[in-house]
């Protein structure tokens, strides 16, 4: 491995004008993109045989046709989903800027020359959202060069598809590229599973977990619980498929999809638009969802088509025609669920959760039963939920409208398209024209505002409300504003109720002033699917080469006083010599008890966070700064009960975890339900193993920062009985009881707590545990890459 610890990066990267190009697509190799489906067909044929040839649903047969050993998985105990461990083979890899970096310096550890399976990087979210599209691209690519630099050195090393700074969003740039029917693959982003809307299987999981298929590692997955999903009916008038998940995300609860597969079926299905269902199984991840599939339909080869994949859309025609990429006859389905479409309305959801949702016919009355004012400060459409060619045309026809009777946008409206081919297209078709016509300033092809790079300068320290079609709206999280209320909303009632700048105003049933004075009252949108003459992919010179090859000779760029990157060092186990506890965790001291809703915002901050996402030791200082210690009720407060003469009690999180770290104290973290739901971010995981937390004890946990947690060696652990919760404070030394018998193989054995308080009382309380026997070896050796690192030796 050759790794530039010093010197000059290359050349770096410039910022272009946008180009007015129209140019048509060129039919893509697809060569990497289209799955395999002989031999999965046949590993699938294999998997029935053990299972007794019962009905597979299609969540099933892509999983199933992508174990490494099927024999091994199913042979003897047979498959239990939501119980068994499945070894898979994921076909492809993806990760955006933020997260790519401290994927690489994982797997640059690993010694490798080359990604054993092909892997795109995206660079979308390091472009801050302040004055308007090629200002901000500039300024992004000055203020993140060195970042950006290693990215593209990293890429050029191993043979990585690198789409450079204003290509636009990672998931609508996999779901017009790389996404492929019956295809596994993975992204270092919780919103993924967008491409699943292509009737595959797109997860997202943090770094480590990635780093597995980069090195042909079996990646680990416990077998997903499948939901059904029967849609009947059609959408009308105002109702958007963002609206149904939007529905479902207030049923379900931000954790109902946990270890679940939501799998859409019937008649409804096939009405939909492909990108349509991408914005369902995107939202997907709101409520804890593995991810969401659908049944392969005519609107998906069309996209195929349109996107200039014809070669994979005869390949799955084939498969689909062979029964693969649709549920069995007869397939059993954990749970269903009838939605009759016909019957959603539109709806908003917020504030601070994904999961309260209001009718749009009851969203007036619930502002004003709340107290809040009617104001609305701004809207916000795009990013990587909405901002589909349909997305933007929906919004385009209410413009027009609005236009032709004078109507100008009463807020701030910032738009957000989702890929360079997106932009370059509804520029072509006067989409953007129209809409800047009548008050919108529309962004970088990137994150921007929905991950917090938004350079806001109004409403600072304000109760403020905003409308946005994104998919996330936790406290802080757009704008670092924690008075900042995000409801989430289609595009198109986003934009109407920006027209009317109230949150009062029901587009469906209010008129708005016209400046004749006559009443104007929008008329339910109508958009394109797909752009009827074809999409035109802009500037070019943002794309990759496809299927580079590797040039080791490449030196990857990290300067020794870099702020923004730093190489990773091992975690040392928490067994050995040190520990005289042998093959049980050291006495443990917690560090405090975490009250409430705690998502991986709270644990590892983004906004002007993201410049330090390789840079552990320095995005560190954000851990849990938004946390609630249940011990007072204080955010970002934590006690050092043994603190110097020269030290206070009382100091930060962070403070107090770097304290424990200088000591040599192990310490371990009470936390609430759900922990760590939202982002992918592996850094809520990394930044406390850092500071050398070794145990967290949950009522629940998120699935995928629960796994983050097992890859860095640190324990989850659940109370066996949620109100122990209370029982434990800061300043307690916990001692686990059973993880020996647990590495020693014997499975069944229970995992006790011995708590000692600080009054010197002592009890035993009994866990839960979810871990594997990988994830077992995991937790012995420090890190899973530790693990991965003795095998390849």
């Amino acid at each position: 491995m050759s790794i530039l610890l010093c010197g000059q990066a290359g050349k770096g990267l410039v910022a272009r004008r946008y180009l007015a190009t129209y140019a048509p697509l060129k039919e893509k190799d697809c060569t990497s993109i289209t799955p395999p489906y002989r031999a999965l067909q046949e590993r699938l044929a294999l998997v029935r045989k053990l299972l007794d040839n019962r009905p597979l649903t299609l969540a099933e047969k892509i999983l199933y046709s992508h174990l490494a050993d099927p024999e091994k998985a199913i042979g003897g105990g047979g498959l239990k989903r939501g119980e068994t461990y499945l070894l898979l083979h994921p076909q492809r890899v993806a990760m955006q800027d933020a997260s790519a970096q401290m994927a690489l310096l994982q797997f640059m550890s690993a010694g490798l020359s080359q990604c054993a399976v092909p892997v795109s990087i995206h660079c979308d979210h390091l472009i801050q959202a302040s004055s308007g599209a090629h200002a901000d691209l500039e300024s992004a690519l000055v203020s993140n060069k060195e970042v950006f630099d290693f990215l593209e050195s990293a890429a050029k090393k191993y043979g990585i598809e690198f789409w450079r700074p204003g290509s636009g969003i990672i998931h609508q740039i996999v779901l017009e590229n790389y996404a492929a029917p019956g295809m596994l693959m993975l992204g270092t982003d919780s919103h993924t599973p967008n491409a699943s809307g292509l009737c595959m299987l797109a997860i997202g999981v943090g770094g480590a977990d990635a780093v597995d298929a980069m090195t042909g590692t079996p990646w680990e997955l416990k077998a997903p619980k499948v939901v059904g999903i029967e849609l009947t009916g059609d959408l009308n008038g105002w109702a958007t498929t963002k609206d149904l998940i939007l529905y479902l995300a207030g049923k379900l609860t931000v954790k109902g999809g946990t270890g679940r597969i939501p799998e859409y079926f019937g008649p409804g299905v096939f009405r939909q638009s492909c990108t349509g269902l991408a914005t369902i199984s995107n939202m997907g991840a709101e409520v804890g969802a593995t991810t969401s599939t659908f049944p392969y339909t005519q609107n998906m080869r069309s996209y195929l088509h349109a996107t200039e994949r014809a070669p994979v859309a005869h390949a799955a025609d084939q498969a689909a025609a062979d029964g693969f990429l649709a549920a069995d006859e007869g397939a059993e389905y954990d749970e269903v669920i009838e939605i009759d479409l016909s019957k959603v309305e539109p709806t908003i959801n917020g504030p601070f959760t994904p999961d309260l949702a209001t009718p749009l016919s009851k969203f007036s009355s619930f502002v004003k039963g709340n107290g809040w004012s009617d104001e609305l400060s701004a809207g916000l459409i795009g990013s990587c939920t909405n901002s589909s060619y349909e997305d933007m045309t929906r919004v385009a026809n209410l413009a027009q409208q609005a236009k032709d009777v004078g109507l100008k946008m009463q807020v701030p409206f910032l738009c957000t398209p989702g890929s360079e081919q997106i932009r370059a297209t509804i520029e072509r078709d006067k989409v953007t024209e129209l809409l800047e016509e009548t008050g919108a300033t529309v962004l970088a092809n990137a994150c921007g505002p929905c991950i917090g790079q938004w350079k806001r300068e109004d409403k600072k320290g304000e109760e403020n409300a905003i409308l946005t079609s994104f998919n996330r709206n936790f406290r802080s999280r757009n704008d670092g504003n924690v008075k900042t209320m995000n409801f989430l909303a289609s595009p198109t009632i986003v934009t109407a109720m920006s027209y009317a700048g109230k949150l009062s105003f029901n587009p469906m049933t209010d008129s708005l002033t016209a400046p004749s004075g006559e009443p104007f009252r929008f008329q339910p949108p109508v958009g394109k699917d797909l752009p009827s003459t074809g999409f035109t992919p802009g500037d070019v010179t943002y794309y990759p080469r496809p299927m580079p090859e590797p040039q080791p000779e490449t030196e990857v760029v990290i300067r020794p006083d870099s702020q923004r990157l730093e190489m990773l060092q091992p975690f040392e186990s928490h067994f050995g010599p040190h520990n005289a506890r042998g093959l049980e965790l050291p006495p443990l001291k917690v560090l405090m008890r975490v009250r409430g809703k705690c998502t991986t915002d709270h644990i590892s901050a983004a906004g002007k966070w993201l410049k330090y996402k390789g840079h552990i030791t320095n995005i560190s200082e954000n851990l849990l700064i938004t946390a609630i210690n249940d011990e007072g009720g204080h955010m970002n407060v934590a006690f050092d009960h043994d603190h110097g003469s020269s030290q206070s009690e009382q100091d930060t999180i962070p403070g107090v975890a770097k304290r424990f770290k200088a000591r040599g104290q192990p310490w371990a973290l009470v936390v609430d339900e759900n922990y760590g739901e939202g982002s992918a971010r592996e850094h809520a995981a990394l930044q406390p193993r850092f500071y050398g937390c070794a145990m967290i004890v949950a009522r629940s946990f998120a699935r995928i920062h629960e796994t983050n947690l097992k890859k860095q060696g640190v324990l989850p652990l659940w109370f066996a009985n949620t109100s122990d919760y209370l029982r434990i404070g800061s300043g307690d030394i916990v001692e686990t009881i059973g993880i020996e018998g647990l590495l020693n193989g014997d499975h069944s054995n229970p995992i006790r707590l011995k708590v000692i308080k600080r009054s010197g009382d002592t009890f035993e309380i009994l866990t839960k545990h979810t871990m594997s026997t990988d994830q077992l070896n995991w937790l012995r050796a420090g890190s899973a890459l530790n693990y991965i690192r003795s095998k390849l030796q």
